[in-house]
């Protein structure tokens, strides 16, 4: 069955992916995205002559949030899914990100969520069904250096979405995750580097560990194929297209060896989550309505 999907963040790396994937299998997407009369122009003309509608969106603007979720619900005739996937990264040691930094940061990852939620909740709460995409990562469940406020990001991300689960299934409204493993998008193009520099010296020979790091990492996606991008488009679009009240709260997406220890952690918080709500009779909530 078709759904209304509308997808952030579709300008490349993940959210471009999605958008052709879904629109391949026959859903009805909007494609978000900053600027597609101007340095977007080209991949939106690109996926509206795929099939997508296009709407302008920057998730740090209010306005423009309200605003584009409005018109992507006018376009659809209607919206079923939000794939909050609008996102970006950071390189670099903890201690050299300003507040200012990390405002910036988490203003895309974890506050453009809330904006674009709030925006489409109202109408998905009428209509009494819907579906809340995540798109989180590895890091939203571990901890590795160098990327401390992406990860602290990620983390918020878990959470607004593990708090959405409980209180929309009363409504019909699911919420869920998808935790990809690093990949070789556009999104390492658009790193976050620290803004102050002033400490780094004291950090000695350690102060290239980030750059030696990613490096390595860089050099270790490119020697393996089976990391493909393109399955992190099609997890999303098996969890779309699972049944209503059968889909798992987190989907994983990894072959560089982090995914299969993730699954297993995610698995144990699923029996806490379940134990924890028993036990204060509120596991009803973990149970999606139908």
């Amino acid at each position: 069955m078709s759904k209304r999907i509308l997808v952030t963040g579709a300008s490349g790396g993940f959210g471009k992916l999605t958008v052709n994937t879904l629109l391949s299998s026959g859903h009805q997407v909007a494609a978000s995205m900053r600027n597609p009369q101007g340095k977007n122009q080209a991949v939106a003309t690109e996926l509206e002559n795929a099939g997508a509608k296009i709407v302008e969106i920057d998730v740090t603007d209010d306005d423009s949030v309200s605003n584009g979720v409005q018109k992507a619900i006018e376009l659809l005739g209607g919206l079923d899914v939000v794939v909050n996937n609008a996102g970006v990264g950071v390189l670099g040691i903890q201690e050299d990100f300003t507040i200012e930094d990390m405002q910036k940061l988490f203003d895309i990852n974890v506050f453009g969520i809330q904006r674009v939620n709030r925006a489409a909740l109202p109408h998905l709460r009428q209509q009494g069904s819907g579906l809340l995409v995540h798109i989180s990562s590895l890091l939203g469940r571990i901890a590795l250096p160098f990327y401390g406020p992406y990860n602290a990001s990620k983390w918020a991300v878990e959470a607004l979405a593990e708090n959405y689960r409980v209180e929309l299934s009363g409504f019909g409204i699911d919420s869920c995750l998808v935790e990809p493993g690093g990949y070789p998008t556009t999104f390492m193009d658009s790193l976050i580097q620290p803004s102050d520099k002033s400490r780094t010296e004291h950090y000695g020979d350690f102060a290239h560990a980030p750059k030696a790091l990613f490096d390595n990492f860089e050099g270790a996606l490119a020697s393996n194929p089976a990391q493909n991008p393109q399955h992190v488009a099609d997890a999303i679009l098996k969890v779309i297209e699972t049944p209503d009240g059968e889909r798992p709260m987190r989907t994983v997406v990894d072959n560089m060896g982090m995914g299969d220890h993730i699954a297993k952690y995610n698995g144990h918080l699923q029996q806490v989550m379940e134990g924890i709500y028993g036990a204060f009779g509120m596991d009803g909530m973990l149970k999606l309505k139908v």
